[in-house]
C-alpha cells in the first residue's frame, strides 16, 4: 500500500532509505519545512555549520574518508550560491556528495523572489547531474536517482533543488527498491582483449611504472588491496597522484613517492622514462603532465578508467580500457597468471637500479636550522609523533599541502582528504570536521597555511558545538606561501599582494571560540608542543611559526616536461656529484 507523505517528511524518509546518518547543513526560509522534519525524528544528526561552503566540505571529507556519499541541506538562493565552490571542488576531484537546496515556490520562480536563485542553471556546469522537483510524486524518486548517480561510474556531486511548496505538498513515497535507476548503468567491466594487449605489454616491458590516481580510492579498498597484488607480483615501481595517496602503502618496496609538479625526483624521472606507463584511475591532469607534447615521449600507454570521458581527453594512449578498477585489475591479474606470471626480469632489474641512483639524489632534502622551524621539518615531527596512530589528514592549498604530501606517509587509502583538482583555499578546517564526524574516536589534522586557514576559520564554530576534536596544524609562514614562491622564482622577486598582514594572534582567537591555543617558534619546543596537541581532548589551534622564505622543491615550472625540475640547493649539490658539508 502506498504512503502518503509530505515533500519534506519525504526528504528525510529517502535519506533514511539511503543509509545516511548525517547532514552537514544550515536552515533558511525555503529550507524550514525539512529542518522542522529534521527536529521530528531522531535517526538522522544535523551538524549545524557557520557557512554554507563549510558545509559542502564537511560533506566532501565524510565521504572522502568513508567511501559513503556526503550529505549538505542548504537554503535558497544565497545559501546555494555559497555551495557552488564546494560542488565544483567535489567535481574535479570526483567526490560522491548529495547537496540539497531549497527554492522558492514554484509559482514564484522566475519572478525574482526574495532568495532566488537559477540553482539548476548555476550548478549545471559543477555537478554531475541535477535536477529541479515541481512534483512532489516525483520527490523521493529524484533523491533515490541522485544517490545512484552520485555514486555510479565516476562519483561526482548531484544537487537537487526543491521548492518550498512541493515540500508542504503531499504525495504517495516511493521506496528505494522501486525507484527507477536502470537509465544510468556506468560499464564496469574492462574489454578482456584489452587486457590482454596489456598484459602482453607487461610481459615485455623494461622500464614499466604503475602510474596511479584517485580512482583506485573511489573504486573501494579492494581495488588498493589488487594494486598491491600487481605491485608485488610483477616487481614494477608505484607513484601516485596527489588523489591517489595511500592506495599503495608509503613503507611499501615499490614505492616511489608522489609525481607531479611537487612530486619526487625518482618518481617523475621514472615517469619520463619508462617504456610502459599504466595508469590505473588518474587523468592526466596539468600538475601531472607539465608540458604535454614532451610527457613521456617514448612510452607506450595504457589507461584504466571508469569515465570514457577522461580517456584520450589529454593524452593519447596505446590501451584505453574503461570499467571500474577493481574489475579491471582482477581480469588482469587473472590473464596475466593464466600466462604464467612473466616480466622482463633482466630488463626490470637494470630499471630499479638506475631508479635507485635517482632515489640516491634525495630530493626532499632541506638545511634544518637550529633557530628556525623549517615546514619540513614541522612535518618530519609530526609524522615521526603520530605514526602508527588512527589518523586522519586533511590540508588546506599551498605550500604546506605539498609538504604534507612529500613528508607524510600512508599506508591506506580514505586517509588523505585534500582539494586536489580545484585547489580550494578554505577547504581542510571543513573537511577535518567531515572527517571526525564520521570517524569521533580518530586523530584528525587539518595541515593548513594561515592564509589558506582563515578563509574557513568561522567552523571552528562548528567543531566546538559539535565536540569535534580537530587538530589545526598551521605553518605560519606569514606569507601568501605558494604565491610568494611563485613570484621569487618566475616573477623576478616582485611580491604582489603575497604578505599576509594584520593576522590575528592565532592563541587568543582559539580562546574566543572556546578551543585550545598552542603557538611554537623554536625547534626543540616543537615535540613537546606536538605531543600537548594530540593529548588535548578537544579542538586545537596550533600556530607553528616557520621559516618565511622557504621554497618547496622539486618543482615542475609551468609548461616544462618531467625533467626539467628545480631542486633545493641540497638536492641539487647531491645531483651534482658535490659533497655537502
Amino acid at each position: 500500500m502506498s504512503k502518503q507523505m509530505t515533500g519534506a517528511r519525504m526528504v528525510i524518509q529517502a535519506l533514511k532509505d539511503q543509509g545516511v546518518e548525517v547532514v552537514f547543513g544550515y536552515p533558511g526560509g525555503a529550507v524550514l519545512p525539512i529542518y522542522d522534519e529534521i527536529f521530528q525524528q531522531n535517526d538522522i544528526r544535523h551538524v549545524l555549520v557557520r557557512h554554507e561552503q563549510g558545509a559542502v566540505h564537511m560533506a566532501e571529507g565524510y565521504a572522502r574518508s568513508t567511501g559513503k556519499p556526503g550529505v549538505a541541506l542548504v537554503t535558497s538562493g544565497p545559501g546555494a550560491t555559497n555551495a557552488v565552490t564546494g560542488l565544483t571542488d567535489a567535481l574535479m576531484d570526483s567526490i560522491p556528495i548529495v547537496v540539497l537546496t531549497g527554492q522558492v515556490p514554484t509559482f514564484m520562480i522566475g519572478t525574482d523572489g526574495f532568495q532566488e536563485a537559477d540553482t539548476v542553471g548555476i550548478t549545471r556546469p559543477c555537478t554531475k547531474m541535477n535536477w529541479l522537483v515541481k512534483d512532489t510524486a516525483k520527490l523521493a524518486e529524484t533523491i533515490h536517482q541522485a544517490f545512484h548517480v552520485a555514486t555510479h561510474g565516476r562519483p561526482g556531486p548531484v544537487l537537487i533543488d526543491i521548492p518550498k511548496d512541493v515540500q508542504f505538498a503531499t504525495a504517495d513515497y516511493v521506496p528505494a527498491e522501486k525507484a527507477k535507476i536502470g537509465h544510468y548503468q556506468p560499464r564496469t567491466e574492462g574489454d578482456p582483449d584489452q587486457i590482454a594487449r596489456l598484459v602482453e605489454m607487461m610481459e615485455n616491458a623494461e622500464r614499466p611504472i604503475l602510474y596511479t590516481g584517485g580512482g583506485v580510492i573511489n573504486s573501494g579498498p579492494r581495488a588498493s588491496a589488487l594494486l598491491r597484488e600487481l605491485a608485488a607480483e610483477t616487481g614494477f615501481p608505484v607513484t601516485s597522484t596527489l588523489m591517489g595517496l595511500g592506495s599503495y602503502p608509503a613503507s611499501g618496496k615499490n614505492w616511489l613517492g608522489m609525481l607531479g609538479m611537487h612530486g619526487l625526483y625518482e618518481a617523475n624521472l621514472a615517469m619520463h622514462g619508462c617504456d610502459l606507463m599504466i595508469n590505473i584511475g588518474a587523468r592526466f591532469d596539468d600538475r601531472i603532465t607539465g608540458r604535454v607534447k614532451d610527457f613521456s615521449p617514448r612510452s607506450k600507454k595504457a589507461h584504466i578508467d571508469i569515465d570514457p570521458s577522461s580517456i584520450n581527453k589529454v593524452i593519447h594512449v596505446d590501451v584505453p580500457i574503461v570499467g571500474d578498477v577493481t574489475r579491471v585489475l582482477e581480469e588482469l591479474l587473472r590473464q596475466w597468471r593464466a600466462r604464467g606470471s612473466r616480466t622482463e626480469k633482466a630488463g626490470l632489474a637494470k630499471w630499479w637500479k638506475q631508479i635507485d641512483e635517482w632515489r640516491a639524489v634525495r630530493c626532499l632534502n632541506y638545511k634544518p636550522s637550529a633557530s628556525t622551524i623549517k615546514p619540513q621539518y614541522a612535518l618530519e615531527r609530526l609524522e615521526a609523533l603520530t605514526k602508527g596512530m588512527d589518523r586522519y589528514i586533511t590540508t588546506e592549498v599551498g605550500q604546506h599541502q605539498m609538504w604534507a604530501a612529500q613528508f607524510l606517509g600512508f599506508e591506506d587509502p580514505n586517509r588523505w582528504m585534500t582539494s586536489g583538482g580545484l585547489g580550494t583555499m578554505g577547504y581542510g578546517l571543513p573537511a577535518s570536521i567531515g572527517v571526525q564526524i564520521a570517524h569521533p574516536e580518530a586523530l584528525v589534522i587539518n595541515v593548513a597555511g594561515e592564509a589558506s586557514w582563515l578563509m574557513n576559520m568561522q567552523e571552528m564554530g562548528t567543531a566546538m558545538q559539535f565536540r569535534a576534536p580537530v587538530k589545526q596544524f598551521i605553518l605560519n609562514n606569514e606569507r601568501l606561501g605558494m604565491v610568494r614562491q611563485w613570484q621569487e622564482l618566475l616573477h623576478g622577486e616582485r611580491y604582489s599582494s603575497s604578505w599576509s598582514e594584520s593576522l590575528p594572534d592565532f592563541v587568543k582567537l582559539a580562546e574566543a571560540f572556546g578551543c585550545k591555543g598552542i603557538k611554537v617558534d623554536h625547534p626543540k619546543d616543537l615535540d613537546d608542543a606536538i605531543l600537548e596537541m594530540i593529548r588535548y581532548d578537544g579542538p586545537v589551534i596550533f600556530d607553528c611559526l616557520v621559516e618565511k622564505h622557504e621554497n618547496c622543491f622539486p618543482m615542475i615550472p609551468s609548461g616544462k616536461p618531467h625533467n626539467e625540475m628545480l631542486l633545493s640547493a641540497d638536492a641539487e649539490a647531491f645531483r651534482s656529484g658535490a659533497v655537502l658539508v
